[in-house]
């Protein structure tokens, strides 16, 4: 089978190498997926630059979307032919959805509704669950007012989507560049945090009192705003994720006496209750077509470096996407 792959840190044209791999078999409890689609995420070029191998030759990303091709002992094989999507790919283990075929945990890979293309079933397994359960954490939404930090990246754009269905009113952080990429999934105001004071407008569109809740990318940017007072007392901050590696200073006064809570996960490692709930909720609006997706670019495997370029350089609206099956 074709496949990309790395055996050392790097930059991406040092160390990704595209040819030839062994086609795998499903063991037992697994499913052999055909991708069509292989999503490309943050977290994934982190990985090839800077983290440990998982095995001698990595093949990269862990969200992908496909049809399930050949079932292991103890699965179904009713299953053979179905559309599915993939999350955690390539988690914990070596070979990710960047190759013609994917074998995994049949649990990992999750019916996709015919109305949605594969396409976007490769965007759902870190963007739209990541959405969803940082959402979920912050329910009930019905009148609340939500920060989004990066409102118009692949998490932020379904969170504002998700939290608006669920009644809450959406304040996004945007470039300008792309502040209507966040309008567009709903964020009534679009702060430029690059030229705007974030905390000021945030007191501006919410009277003074602050937002009730903060989903956040960035919580080394984010955190000095709490003393400013961008959340309003007795406020959540759901965050995902810290631009800056190591410890990030907390102004613990201004947590304590407003009584704030601060809530972090990693989406790969969601307690299984937890998964279920947010693979339920997803399912949902996607049988009702009630999200939008948005491909920001798409690449042939042979450009997998010119995908991960994309990435890097933070440009691109939408999610990065590499087709294995035209």
């Amino acid at each position: 089978m074709r496949a990309a792959w790395y055996e050392s840190n790097g930059s991406a044209r040092d160390v990704l190498r595209v040819g030839d791999m062994p086609k795998p078999e499903p063991a037992s409890g697994e499913v052999l997926v055909r991708v069509h689609v292989s999503g490309v995420n943050p977290s994934d070029v982190k990985s090839r630059a800077g983290r440990p191998l998982a095995g001698p030759k990595v093949v990269p990303h862990s969200d992908g979307a496909g049809v399930i091709e050949a079932v292991g002992k103890d699965v179904p094989a009713a299953r053979i032919g179905e559309r599915v999507w993939l999350w955690n790919g390539q988690w914990k283990r070596a070979l990710g959805t960047a190759a013609e075929f994917i074998a995994l945990p049949a649990e990992q890979a999750v019916r996709l509704p015919d109305a949605v293309d594969f396409a976007a079933g490769a965007c759902l397994g870190i963007p739209a669950l990541t959405a969803m359960h940082a959402v979920s954490l912050h329910d009930p939404l019905e009148g609340k007012t939500l920060l989004v930090t990066g409102a118009a990246s692949a998490v932020g754009h379904y969170a504002t989507q998700i939290a608006t269905a669920r009644g809450a009113r959406i304040i996004g952080t945007a470039s300008a560049e792309r502040s209507g990429h966040a309008l567009d999934a709903g964020a009534v105001a679009a702060i430029d945090y690059k030229t705007e004071d974030v905390v000021r407008r945030v007191h501006d569109l919410t009277s003074g009192k602050g937002a009730d809740g903060i989903i956040d990318m960035d919580f080394s940017s984010t955190a000095a705003m709490l003393s400013g007072g961008v959340l309003a007392p007795h406020g959540k901050l759901v965050g995902y994720g810290s631009n800056r590696r190591g410890d990030n200073a907390l102004p613990f006064g201004d947590i304590l006496f407003k009584s704030l809570t601060l809530q972090f996960f990693l989406v790969y490692e969601l307690l299984t209750v937890e998964r279920r709930a947010a693979i339920a909720a997803l399912a949902g609006m996607l049988e009702t077509r009630s999200l939008t997706h948005a491909i920001g670019a798409r690449f042939a495997l042979d450009d997998i470096v010119a995908a991960h370029e994309t990435i890097e350089l933070g440009h691109t609206a939408g999610n990065t996407v590499i087709d294995l099956v035209r």
